[in-house]
């Protein structure tokens, strides 16, 4: 991302995020952020749009700085938003997220320093993670749209 992270803190205005719900033989990528925000939380891979760039360009930009996988976007799986507050009740964070259903083209996972660990999971296995909210209903949304497309 070009905008460094404190940028993204105590903002002026919420910012667009994508993230990616990523297929692969049946099951999702699923991953740890290493850092804030969601340190320590299993999430989908993902971050900030960057300006001229679409949707999906940013979701198999992310996709590829963060794990080194080629994907294809398919379609949007919902949204979601983040809002955090401080100590004194000011807005620290604000992202607009929105999730896609993705398919895996290519690649073996290769980590960046904002994750600390990836598995393919059968989606039934996220209720025993700790996630970040919604994570169940957006990984089912898009798996609906991923067995959808094909």
């Amino acid at each position: 991302m070009s905008n460094s992270e404190n940028s993204r803190t105590y903002p002026t205005r919420p910012y667009l995020a994508i993230s990616a719900a990523i297929f692969r033989e049946g099951r999702v990528l699923i991953v740890r952020r290493a850092r804030a925000p969601a340190h320590g939380l299993y999430t989908l891979p993902g971050g900030g749009v960057e300006l001229g760039e679409t949707l999906e360009e940013a979701v198999i930009r992310e996709v590829r700085e963060e794990t080194n996988l080629d994907v294809e976007p398919l379609a949007l799986a919902g949204y979601r938003q983040a809002i955090a507050r401080d100590g004194a009740g000011r807005i620290e964070r604000h992202f607009v997220i929105l999730p896609f259903a993705a398919r895996w083209i290519a690649g073996e996972i290769s980590l960046n320093e904002e994750l600390a660990d990836a598995q393919w999971l059968e989606p039934s296995a996220l209720s025993g993670l700790k996630t970040t909210d919604g994570l169940a209903q957006i990984v089912a949304a898009a798996r609906e749209r991923v067995g959808a497309s094909s």
